[in-house]
Parts: structure tokens; sequence; C-alpha cells
């Protein structure tokens, strides 16, 4: 006698794994409607920080999964956090770092992403964090080892800096972008409403284009977006 298959109406999909945080951000009220807002999509807060200083000390005590902190913090509110964002991915391997600004900032973006292998790294506007399924959804996304970059940030590098990415078509451009902001070919299909194969043609002349070559150990996606950022070919 055949065992009737389970109903499946009734199971309830397995929730993501939780991932300590830890938070920089010197503004009080932003600091505490962060850290509800990361614990209530699975970012449990393990330490909350207003300076840089006390940032690596935390990653240190803690070591948490991610960190979230502030670009600008005291005493100067240049670019204090994120020099412990690059010192914290050179001394831990492998943790997953998403930088806040207020602003768009290029040359923040680029030294970001150039620490540790380009890897779980993202750089947001804090505007962003308004829309909070969207931004919890590029957490989980850098936290499993993805780069993002904020859309607004590569609308100025379009802007900005065509004339090094000058070899590529407007598609590529596209296509460029959307890797840019941690899509997979994919989820790039979807946006742009054309096959995987298509998307990956297009990654493929991108990859050439910008010299590229396959090399062990270099993750040629990471070294594009870099390109990109850069404004020049990598």
């Amino acid at each position: 006698m055949r065992t009737p298959p389970p109903d499946t109406a009734d199971v309830t999909p397995a929730a993501p794994p939780l991932v300590p945080t830890v938070l920089a951000e010197d503004g009080v009220l932003l600091r505490e409607g962060l850290s509800g807002l990361l614990e209530r999509f699975g970012f449990p807060v393990v330490a909350s920080v207003g300076d840089a200083d006390a940032l690596v000390p935390a990653v240190a005590e803690h070591t948490p999964g991610l960190v979230v902190t502030d670009i600008r913090m005291p005493p100067d509110f240049t670019d204090e956090g994120l020099r412990a964002a690059v010192r914290l991915r050179r001394e831990h391997p492998g943790l997953a770092v998403v930088a806040l600004s207020q602003y768009v900032e290029l040359s923040y973006a680029t030294d970001l992403l150039d620490s540790g292998d380009g890897r779980g790294v993202g750089y947001l506007l804090k505007q962003r964090v308004g829309d909070v399924r969207e931004f919890a959804s590029v957490l989980r996304r850098v936290v499993d080892g993805a780069t993002f970059v904020d859309p607004e940030v590569v609308r100025q590098l379009l802007r900005r800096r065509a004339d090094p990415l000058e070899r590529l078509t407007p598609r590529e451009h596209e296509v460029l972008a959307l890797m840019a902001e941690g899509r997979s070919n994919g989820a790039i299909a979807r946006e742009l409403l054309v096959s995987d194969a298509a998307v990956g043609k297009h990654v493929g002349n991108i990859l050439a284009k910008l010299d590229l070559p396959p090399e062990e150990g270099v993750h040629r996606r990471v070294q594009a977006v870099l390109a990109y950022l850069r404004g020049r070919p990598a």
C-alpha cells in the first residue's frame, strides 16, 4: 500500500539562521532603531557601540557573523568607521561587513570593496534602511558572500565614470550595474526579462572587455565590480 504524500500546505518554511551582529552607529536614536530592526529579521545584536574605537574590541569579544557600521563616527566624523571596517576584514577573514553612509562617497565604496577578497561586503546609503525588508534581504545576501553596492552609488558612477568602461554596450552596462548590486545571473535575467543564457553571455563579454581572464583564486565578478567602481579597467 502506497503512503500518501504529506500535506505540504501546513509545512512552514524553515527560518533563516540567526546571525550574531555588532552594530556601530553614533546616533543614539538610529542605533536603537537599527538594533530593533536587526533583531526582528534574524540578526541579534550582540554589541552596540557608538564609535569606531569600541567597534574593533567588540568584534574581538563577540566574534559576530556580521558588522553593520556607519562610516563617519566620532571623534572626527570622517572615515573612522570605514578604517575600522577595513581593519576588521583584514583581521577576521570571512567576516561580513555592511557600511552605511549618509551621502554617496565613491572613494569609501572602493576602499571597502578592496578589503579582503571583495566578497561578503556591502555599501549602503542610510536611506535604504527605510525599506526594511529590502535592507534585511541585502544583509542576508552579504552574509552569504555577496557583494552589494547601493543602486544610487551605481547610478552616480554611471554618470561620472563612463569613460573607462566605454567598450561596454548599454546592455552590458546594465548587467554590470546589477552585478554591482550583488545580483546573480538568474536575478539579472529576471530583472531585464532575458534568458539566463543571455545574461551569461553578457557577463562573459564584460569580463573579456575588462581584461579579466580566468585566474585561480580570483573572483572575476568581484574584480569586474571593483573595476566599475574605480572607473578604470582592472
